[in-house]
């Protein structure tokens, strides 16, 4: 099994849409992916709590695959790609780890 973890930053305003509401629109569909993609085992999205230190990032993804290939598989698929799209316009950084357990 394969755990993807990724952590984004985002602007305080992006999109129309202020750093909260862009939080919550992407948690969303994040979570929707799980509908989408099959080789989706399991997707869990968490926004930074507001009282938390100023230094953290904004939110937290956690997914699981069954391989390797099934997160290339993930991260090539139409509907990710959507996702993708619309958080590489409103983020400000972007953290990985791809990790075998």
């Amino acid at each position: 099994m394969v755990k993807h973890i990724v952590f984004f930053g985002l602007a305080d305003e992006a999109e129309g849409k202020t750093k909260a509401e862009n939080a919550l629109y992407i948690k969303t569909a994040l979570e929707n992916l799980k509908n989408l993609i099959p080789q989706i085992k399991m997707i869990e999205v968490g926004i930074n709590l507001p009282d938390a230190p100023t230094g953290n990032h904004d939110i937290a993804l956690v997914s699981e695959f069954a391989s390797m290939a099934d997160l290339d598989i993930y991260q090539v698929h139409p509907e990710h790609k959507k996702v993708a799209a619309y958080i590489g316009k409103v983020k400000t950084s972007r953290a990985a780890v791809d990790y075998e357990f």
